[in-house]
C-alpha cells in the first residue's frame, strides 16, 4: 500500500492526492493517515509543492464529504437506515452508525461538521446528518472545508517534517505504514463479516421491516 500511494502521488501530484482523498471518504481501507503524510514526504523530497499537496488533499476530502452531504439531502432518515441495513455491508455503515452520527450532529450542529472532520471514526459520516438536516450549502462547505483543511494540513506537515529524517523514514515509515494498513484491513474485514449481527441489533423496527420487503 505504501509503495502504491507513493508511486501514485509521484505520478499524479496534487491531482493524485485529491483523487486518493476522495476515495478515502468512499472506500475506508484507503486511509488519509497514510495518503497525506506520504504527500508531505514527496513534497519534502522536492517532488511536488507542499501548498499544492495540502490544497489537493483538502479539495479531495471536501469532495468526498460533499458526496455524502448530497446523499443526506436526497434521502429521508428512515430510507437511509433501510438502505444501510440492506446494502451497507461493504461500506460497513449500518443503521446504528447513521443514528450515532445524527445524534452527534443534533447535539453540536455546525461545530459537529467542523470538528467531525477531525475525528477518524465519524469524519465521513458526519456529512450525512448535515444533509438530512438540510444545512445550507454555504454553511456546510465552509465548516467542512475548514475541518478538512486542518486535518489534511496536520497530516501533510507531519510527513513533510519527517522528510528531513531520512533514516527515520527508512527505519519506521514502511513498517508502521504496513501495520496501519493491516490493522485497517482487519478492522474493515471484521466489520464486513459481523455487519449482519451488528446491524440487526442496531436497526430500527422500520429498517428491519424495509429490509424484509
Amino acid at each position: 500500500m505504501i509503495g502504491f500511494i507513493e508511486g501514485f502521488i509521484n505520478d499524479w501530484g496534487a491531482f493524485g492526492v485529491a483523487f486518493l482523498m476522495l476515495l478515502e471518504n468512499v472506500f475506508p481501507p484507503i486511509p488519509s493517515e497514510l495518503v497525506m503524510p506520504m504527500a508531505g514526504l514527496v513534497a519534502a523530497e522536492g517532488g511536488a509543492s507542499l501548498p499544492l499537496m495540502i490544497l489537493g488533499g483538502t479539495l479531495g476530502s471536501l469532495a468526498g464529504a460533499t458526496l455524502w452531504f448530497v446523499v443526506g439531502r436526497a434521502i429521508s432518515l428512515e430510507r437511509l437506515r433501510r438502505l444501510a441495513h440492506s446494502h451497507g455491508r461493504w461500506l460497513t455503515v449500518g443503521p446504528r452508525d447513521i443514528d450515532q452520527a445524527q445524534a452527534w450532529f443534533d447535539r453540536w450542529g455546525r461545530i459537529a461538521v467542523l470538528f467531525g472532520r477531525l475525528v477518524p471514526a465519524v469524519r465521513t459520516l458526519i456529512s450525512v446528518p448535515a444533509g438530512l438536516s438540510r444545512m445550507r450549502w454555504a454553511t456546510f462547505l465552509i465548516f467542512s472545508g475548514i475541518g478538512s483543511f486542518l486535518w489534511v494540513m496536520a497530516l501533510t506537515l507531519a510527513g513533510y517534517w519527517l522528510g528531513s529524517e531520512q533514516q527515520l523514514i527508512a527505519d519506521y515509515l514502511g513498517p508502521v505504514g504496513n501495520v496501519i494498513v493491516a490493522g485497517l484491513v482487519v478492522i474493515y474485514a471484521w466489520r464486513v463479516v459481523t455487519f449482519r449481527a451488528r446491524n440487526g441489533r442496531g436497526a430500527s423496527p422500520q429498517a428491519r421491516e424495509g429490509a424484509a420487503e
